[in-house]
């Protein structure tokens, strides 16, 4: 089954464009896959910076709450 996909450009230097199309050759995957790769790690880094941050003393307090 073919599926069409919406496409946009974005702009990017040369160098950039090399780095991606590399990539893809060594992942075995379009340029556009690697940027949706991309894109994915860097909102999964993004989570995991969000989840190292210690809770405040409210949030503590809150979790710890009896429910009973």
């Amino acid at each position: 089954m073919l599926y069409c996909m919406q496409s946009t450009s974005v702009r990017i230097d040369q160098a950039t464009h090399q780095e991606l199309k590399q990539l893809a050759i060594e992942l075995g995957t379009t340029v556009g896959e690697t940027v949706a790769l991309a894109v994915r790690r860097l909102r999964q880094d993004r989570i995991g910076a969000e989840l190292a941050v210690p809770l405040t003393s409210s949030e503590v307090k809150w979790l710890d709450a009896d429910l009973g």
